[in-house]
């Protein structure tokens, strides 16, 4: 038995032997985990506020407490962006759909950026306590690849323009072109 999505509808094919009763518990149920797999890769906004919670508590000992955690369709070149002034991050919806050990890593990201605003060894130093930290900046590199977006050096105002930096996908994709967007964290 196997299921895929063909644009908006979902395919399901069962074995011809199975009875009528059969053949429906079991699209039922292929269905019902479907729906469970894709709710869990694409959390709601309620969902993101939580994990970023959670990892707050497991990686910065619970010091970064967002006032909301939202996605948003307006970031095409970037994966996230907070605001530490309000306590708010962002994430991009093009995150949607990615591993969630990648999503974390944004979240942990920006949950940084809620205790130290720039980029320097200090802000590092708190990524790293994401244990997927490398992997996620490379999964998100690969993203950036493929997409053919250029890796351009730091802006002055800190932002990181294409990804250019290996440890700084930040404020999104760190698809940062021709750093047209500023950088939003604000200290």
């Amino acid at each position: 038995m196997s299921a895929y999505r063909d644009g908006d509808k979902v395919v399901v094919m069962v074995p011809s032997r199975l009875s009528k009763a059969e053949e429906e518990q079991w699209i039922a149920t292929i269905l019902e985990r479907l729906e469970e797999r894709e709710r869990r890769r694409r959390p709601s906004d309620a969902d993101l506020q939580a994990r970023a919670r959670e990892l707050s508590r497991r990686y910065l000992d619970g010091r970064a407490d967002p006032v909301s955690v939202r996605w948003v369709a307006n970031q095409r070149t970037r994966w996230g962006s907070c605001t530490p002034d309000d306590g708010t991050i962002r994430l991009s919806t093009r995150l949607r759909g990615m591993p969630a050990w990648v999503v974390d890593y944004v979240l942990v990201h920006e949950l940084a950026h809620l205790l130290i605003p720039g980029h320097g060894a200090d802000f590092w130093e708190l990524v790293g306590n994401y244990p997927k930290a490398d992997r996620a900046r490379g999964y998100l590199e690969g993203v950036a690849a493929a997409a053919h977006l250029p890796l351009e050096a730091d802006t002055p105002d800190g932002e990181i323009a294409g990804g250019a930096d290996p440890g700084d996908i930040h404020h999104g994709d760190g698809l940062h072109p021709g750093g047209e967007f500023p950088h939003e964290v604000a200290g």
